[in-house]
């Protein structure tokens, strides 16, 4: 030892022959290299903060004995005996020089930032839906950068998310307020897919009679264009034209839509046109600018029948197209039709106030291809930050900033008068489009001052202000207008004599926001205090550990996070030019290249926004290819019954018919049904849609087999990447056979889930089906437009979809390199065996591999329960919740299950604190089968029990207040306590009430009463 080595030193002032001694003798004990020369590992040289330990919850002692534990020798062995060996990659999956071994968090964090820096970030008037704006410090820091709100899971159980419900309750109040509309959804994944669905619903309708839906020409192009994409699949035409001459007299139209204020910045009297479309029986859609209908009539006053539109500008940051929360708002004749998440107001077991999301009866889980959409995430976390904007700001703040933009448009309107420029947009709110003669001249002086503009035509610009822009940003729009020499004036001295007014007769005159909520938390320690109230409500991956089978709760590091909000990422509109992207280029590029290798593709589309919306992309892309072949009649798609709603519903948006494949006893695809529907419609197959590892949570062994079948009867295989999770580094959907795969970059890539959105859904694909992809009307050279311009046309606003959050999932795969992204897939699925293994002598698994093995999660069959002691399992899920945990995926894909996928990011500890639960609960569960406690009234049947039950004066069970509140040793340490007893699904349908104002008013005070 050093401390030996030390002690045998010669005393100072030894005789040097006594040094040179003691040296000859450590010669000899240290194999002839002296103390002071012995050599230094390389690898102790290297950096120590890597990524994967830190994400890979699992020691290998420790991985190895829970092998042994399930009835392997190793892990290896479990996985030989779980993946099927003809499917399984042995290419070591090489991401390239960068990243192959994986970068250490503070090279991966510098690294992304030296990209970022290639960002370009200039003050943005471009417009056309995206804003610059300011997000509070307070909800920054709070909620858009805070795990207790980005960890949260879609909620479904209302009784542990009452304050995400409460926040996403305001958003609704706040949309149906401005827009003078009764009803709105809790948030659509951008403002072209909300005309799209609007569109949808007016179809319906018409009950599919009226086959063309009008779109007026001062609409987005981005929305248009999405439109037509989703017409094309529904078999309805958008036809484009002038809405003041626009002819009904055909009756084959079913809809309407305007733009409000229009693209190019004019504010119009539609009344005429609605008129005009009401008396032939058309819907109105309108979509709308949230801040203009602060200070402009309502589209709900004008005779508006939808309303559409985003609420990025209220806090969210453009982030280069997204992610950002749209909104549908509409009548309540037409709330069974309505697309998306709906929060309602319903009564707790106390008759006492319980919010919950409404309606689910009409989401695509359920009517599965019957369903109103395939939506499935929307932006639930940015609809509460636009919410909570509006909570901060008031009324009367939001109709400050608007006037504000507003007067800063009418100096700019009134400078370029003076400069001798045209002003096309006479009536405007805050963007106006101004004849410059040369349009190219003044976009290059504006760039070369640091703005942006549009370009309208050869010879005009629009120019669009926002919350962001400064007096001095006029001064230097003012340049640019003048051939880039200062202007003989400047803003402050034109602004006295500037008339400001509205466009007269547009003039808001009702008054909106006038619920407490909204005027109450203006000041920032009152609003801290109110987001932290809401937020103790919630539980997150803060607290314990979400089991949900097929959505992949896992760790979303903050090393992940720290990129998104940087200026240099969130500030960029989508539409900038390219060379002022370069470094979200380079993050795409990477991503692709890397996403590429993980799937076996040879392609990949990043624009669809969400899971459903990949789906949806890549039935599309399919649809495109056979027709490009002449096989206009290839619609058939056949889907196995298990399969996730959003795969029937998916396909019915691209006009296939569906064709219902069964399974075995053992959760597989019958391969023999499989193949005689095939053969049976092989002159019309298109595709089949498969889960992989299926949706019971098992690697099936007949995979390749089923891929042949389908390719040798003329169809294309999409794979559904829900469970990616357990195929990374092991397989991949291009090595087992599949044409196309969408992935949840927020399941298996790391993007948080945010309370139920956002989320990304890029499509990978072979290429045969790479000219196909999603291109952009804006911005060229996007997907199918860069390998043949045969795209089928765009899925999302934005060219690149949701882009601010694609650098968490580049930080992930970046960070973990190919050996940690295989072992997160290994651990991935010793945990849920491990977790199997330990509930089986308590809860039947339903579904195991042909070796007795799960897949990444695994499925427990409570049916018997139901008999045995009249207990379902919603009893246990919330019964969960007194345990301190989030209950697994309930009656899916099997009514009366809990399906349970525990993910590589959880440790040990966790993994048995969870078992632990469950095999107290079915102990709970012995003691009502006993006569012990009776069926109605026991600890499952009332939980969850909140504190202002357990300290009540009152106590009628039998069994003790113990029990009820702190049944597990560890809850004695940390309680997580809900804040409502069990919320009333039925009571909360039955009695529909979805805004602060409907809850207060007379008729619903007494109908609750």
């Amino acid at each position: 030892s050093a401390a030996t080595a030390v002690a045998a030193l010669p005393a100072a002032g030894g005789a040097l022959s006594s040094a040179a001694a003691w040296a000859a003798g450590a010669r000899a004990r240290w194999g002839g290299v002296p103390f002071a020369a012995r050599g230094i590992a390389v690898s102790a040289l290297k950096p120590l903060d890597t990524f994967e330990r830190r994400h890979n919850n699992i020691r290998h002692e420790e991985a190895e004995e829970m092998a042994k534990y399930v009835g392997f020798e190793s892990v290896q062995a479990m996985i030989d005996a779980t993946v099927p060996a003809a499917i399984r990659r042995k290419d070591g999956m090489p991401l390239g020089d960068t990243y192959h071994e994986g970068l250490t968090e503070s090279d991966a964090v510098a690294h992304i930032k030296s990209l970022a820096s290639e960002n370009k970030v200039l003050q943005s008037f471009i417009g056309m839906g995206y804003h610059g704006t300011h997000c509070p410090p307070v909800i920054l820091r709070n909620v858009l950068e805070n795990p207790g709100w980005y960890t949260q899971y879609t909620p479904y159980q209302a009784e542990i998310a009452q304050g995400r419900l409460e926040a996403l309750l305001n958003f609704q109040t706040m949309v149906t307020d401005l827009t003078a509309m009764p009803m709105c959804n809790a948030s659509l994944l951008d403002e072209a897919t909300a005309a799209a669905e609007a569109m949808t619903m007016c179809s319906a309708i018409a009950r599919g009679k009226k086959p063309k839906f009008f779109v007026s020409e001062l609409c987005h192009p981005q929305t248009i264009a999405v439109c037509q994409t989703r017409a094309d699949g529904l078999g309805l035409e958008v036809v484009v034209g002038d809405h003041t001459t626009f002819d009904y007299s055909a009756n084959d139209v079913c809809g309407m839509m305007l733009q409000y204020p229009a693209t190019d910045g004019g504010v119009l009297d539609y009344s005429d046109a609605i008129a005009k479309a009401k008396k032939s029986k058309v819907q109105v859609v309108m979509a709308a600018d949230l801040l203009a209908l602060t200070v402009l009539t309502p589209p709900g006053e004008l005779g508006a029948d939808m309303v559409i539109g985003s609420s990025q500008r209220f806090g969210v940051p453009m982030g280069y197209g997204g992610p950002h929360a749209a909104f549908l708002a509409t009548t309540h004749s037409n709330k069974r039709l309505m697309p998306g998440r709906i929060i309602g107001v319903s009564v707790d077991a106390d008759g006492e106030r319980g919010l919950r999301m409404a309606m689910q009866t009409r989401e695509q889980h359920i009517r599965r291809d019957k369903a109103t959409s395939n939506i499935c995430t929307a932006q639930a976390l940015l609809a509460n930050i636009a919410g909570l904007y509006g909570v901060y700001h008031g009324p009367e703040g939001l109709k400050e900033i608007a006037n504000r933009c507003h007067a800063m448009a009418a100096v700019l309107a009134a400078g370029a008068e003076k400069l001798g420029h045209g002003v096309s947009t006479k009536e405007f709110f805050d963007c106006v489009t101004l004849e410059v003669g040369d349009a190219d001249k003044v976009m290059s002086a504006a760039v070369e001052l640091g703005m942006n503009l549009r370009k309208m035509s050869d010879s005009a610009v629009s120019v669009n202000m926002d919350e962001t822009t400064k007096i001095e940003h006029l001064d230097a729009l003012f340049t640019a207008l003048n051939g880039g020499a200062a202007a003989p004036f400047t803003a402050a001295d034109l602004a006295p004599g500037v008339d400001a007014a509205l466009p007269k007769g547009m003039e808001r005159t009702t008054p909106f926001m006038e619920d407490e909520i909204f005027n109450k938390y203006h000041n920032e320690h009152d609003m801290l205090r109110y987001l932290a109230k809401l937020e103790s409500r919630d539980l997150s991956l803060c607290h314990s550990m979400i089991p949900l089978g097929s959505c992949t709760m896992k760790l979303n590091a903050t090393s992940e996070m720290i990129p998104v909000t940087w200026p240099e990422l969130a500030n960029i509109h989508p539409f900038v030019p390219l060379d002022q992207a370069q470094g979200y280029a380079k993050i795409i590029k990477d991503l692709e290249d890397m996403l590429c290798t993980i799937t076996g593709f040879d392609a990949l589309s990043m624009q669809p926004n969400s899971g459903a919306t990949g789906e949806y992309a890549g039935l599309m892309a399919i649809r495109a290819y056979h027709q490009s072949r002449g096989d206009h009649h290839r619609d058939v798609c056949i889907i196995p019954k298990s399969a996730h709603g959003t795969n029937p519903a998916s396909a019915a948006m691209a006009g296939m018919s569906i064709v219902a494949v069964g399974t075995d006893d053992k959760g597989n695809i019958d391969i023999d049904e499989l193949r005689k529907a095939a053969e049976k419609h092989k002159d019309r197959l298109s595709a089949l849609m498969v889960t992989y590892p299926s949706t019971h949570g098992v690697y099936e062994e007949g995979i390749d087999e089923i891929c042949n079948i389908i390719h040798e009867n003329g169809g294309q295989v999409y794979m559904d990447g829900a469970n990616m999770n357990a195929q990374v580094g092991l397989t991949s959907p291009g090595h087992i056979g599949a044409d196309v795969c969408h992935l949840n970059l927020h399941k298996t890539f790391c993007i948080p889930h945010g309370g139920g959105g956002p989320g990304m859904g890029p499509i990978g694909m072979k290429a045969h089906l790479a000219p196909f992809m999603s291109n952009h009307p804006v911005v060229p050279g996007v997907g199918g437009d860069a390998h043949g311009s045969a795209s089928f046309g765009p899925v999302a606003a934005a060219p690149w979809g949701s882009s601010m959050i694609l650098p968490i999932s580049y930080m992930y795969i970046a960070m973990m390199g190919s050996d940690g992204l295989k072992r997160a897939s290994e651990l991935a699925m010793l945990n849920a065996n491990y977790m199997s293994k330990r509930l089986e002598d308590f809860y039947p698994v339903l579904f195991r591999g042909e070796n007795g093995t799960c897949a990444h999660e695994f499925i427990i069959d409570l049916r018997q329960l139901k008999a045995s002691a009249e207990i379902e399992a919603e009893d246990i899920a919330k019964r969960l919740i007194d345990y301190g945990f989030h209950a697994p995926t309930m009656s899916w894909p099997v009514s009366g299950t809990l399906m349970i996928e525990p993910t590589e990011s959880e440790s040990k500890d966790e993994l048995d604190r969870f078992c632990d639960a469950m095999i107290a609960i079915r102990g709970e569960i012995k003691l009502i089968e006993e006569g012990k406690l009776p069926v109605d009234n026991n600890p499952l049947k009332n939980a969850p029990h909140p504190a202002k039950v357990v300290m009540g004066e009152e106590w009628p069970h039998p069994y003790s207040r113990e029990t009820a509140a702190y049944p597990a040793p560890w809850v004695k340490e940390s309680k997580f306590w809900p804040t409502t007893r069990r919320v009333d699904n039925v009571y909360g349908d039955r009695n529909l009430v979805v805004t602060l104002n409907e809850e207060k008013s007379e008729e619903k005070i007494a109908a609750f009463a």
